[in-house]
């Protein structure tokens, strides 16, 4: 298979690009400076945003997946101009599988999104918060998207690859969970395609 995988020098992103080549897939690892990834060295490396259509849709007629691994700003600034530049790439993929990488945030327990529960951090809100409005905008695109989402578990952090995760739909049914693994989920998602124009989400 051949994947590109948008964010791949970043600490979701890289894992991806690192599981894909462990099986053996092709893999081009698409960053802003076109960095070559570390741990994942195999990977062709482009220079592309997620924000430039012509760049996600080259990208697209050329793999059989495109993997959206990118997160909004965390300086503080407003993130309407990443989600802009996914909505983009949302429209720019065509017919090919677009697997999106979403937020803990926008789960939910007993119909109550994590976000706006009132034990939820206030410094992850504006993130959680920007990644549920991704989601919406996700759920909102034509039929015609093939697109997947995965949620990680409330927690996700780098950490040893075990192979093995519990899968959920809209709530968390865990705590946390590795990158590693994360990217196994990711990987096996990809390979044997079971969530469809849909969300689930894995813990440890």
């Amino acid at each position: 298979m051949k994947i590109a995988v948008f964010g791949a020098t970043g600490m979701v992103g890289s894992q991806i690009t690192a599981e894909a080549l462990r099986r053996g897939h092709q893999v081009t690892a698409a960053s802003r400076r076109g960095a070559i990834v570390e741990g994942a060295e195999a990977a062709t490396p482009v220079a592309a945003e997620v924000g430039d259509a012509a760049a996600v849709a080259a990208l697209a007629a050329t793999h059989d997946a495109v993997v959206l691994a990118t997160g909004p700003s965390r300086t503080g600034g407003s993130h309407q101009e990443w989600l802009d530049a996914i909505n983009t790439a949302l429209g720019a993929v065509g017919s090919t599988r677009v697997f999106v990488i979403g937020g803990a945030g926008a789960l939910t327990i007993d119909g109550t999104r994590l976000v706006d529960l009132p034990d939820f951090p206030e410094a992850y809100k504006p993130e959680a918060l920007t990644m549920a409005a991704l989601y919406e905008a996700v759920k909102a695109t034509p039929d015609s998207v093939d697109w997947t989402m995965q949620a990680p578990a409330p927690a996700i952090f780098p950490g040893e690859r075990t192979g093995s995760y519990k899968l959920g739909t809209d709530s968390p049914v865990g705590e946390s969970i590795t990158t590693a693994d994360f990217a196994v989920a990711a990987l096996d998602e990809l390979e044997t395609p079971a969530h469809r124009r849909s969300r689930y989400t894995v813990a440890n």
